[in-house]
């Protein structure tokens, strides 16, 4: 006989979300497919410690509830890939919200910390969606450590895309551990500009000081 999933036995929706996302690893395994499908290989290397038995546990916990499926990427990848479900997208608020809870949290990088460039995509997708509700439509695109994201910003929503966009606003080049600086607020993003750290790209010829003005009305409210 299996063993039976642990739960908190509690008749309450909070205790009921936790019986299926609470167990460690499984919100990391959303945050990582929130910027798109990924293969079992780059789940793997996006989530440094996890081991292969616990992810191949965990996808298949996740499959089980309706959160996450497998699907094969169109030609010319073909590439077999795991995505979220409508119901696991439904989870895309809560992975914002806690990250952006937790860069009140996050002090400088410690030593055995690992940083990949795909977590700081995620942390300025949160950085950017109280600048959203201001009404900074666009299309701003991250390249973080030679890899790249994108944010499509309009009508108060914000989505993250792994890749490139195809007519960038803005562009914002930098190293993962400056945009986590900036989102925690230990860096402004003015500083971060100013100094190099953030490198600004516009479609058409502006003054970095029209950029950066640009940038400000994006992420300046999230994180001032």
């Amino acid at each position: 006989m299996g063993k039976k999933k642990r739960s908190y036995d509690q008749y309450c929706t909070v205790a009921r979300a936790l019986d299926v996302v609470g167990e460690r690893w499984t919100l990391l395994v959303v945050r990582e497919l929130s910027t798109g499908p990924k293969r079992f290989k780059d789940l793997l290397g996006g989530l440094p410690g996890i081991g292969t038995n616990l992810l191949t546990a965990r996808l298949k916990a996740l499959e089980q509830e309706g959160i996450v499926r497998r699907a094969t990427l169109p030609p010319p990848a073909g590439s077999n890939v795991y995505e979220l479900t409508e119901l696991g997208w439904s989870l895309e608020p809560v992975i914002v919200a806690l990250s952006r809870w937790g860069s009140k949290l996050l002090g400088a990088p410690r030593e055995e910390d690992d940083l990949r460039p795909g977590w700081a995509a995620v942390a300025m997708r949160s950085a950017v969606e109280s600048g959203a509700e201001g009404g900074s439509p666009g299309v701003y695109e991250y390249r973080i450590d030679g890899e790249v994201f994108h944010l499509r910003v309009g009508d108060g929503k914000v989505e993250t895309r792994q890749g490139a966009a195809p007519d960038p606003d803005l562009v914002v080049m930098g190293e993962p551990g400056t945009f986590l600086a900036v989102t925690s607020g230990r860096l402004s993003p003015k500083e971060a500009v100013e100094s190099g750290a953030l490198r600004v790209e516009g479609g058409t010829e502006e003054s970095r000081d029209a950029l950066l003005a640009r940038y400000l009305t994006v992420i300046g409210p999230a994180v001032g």
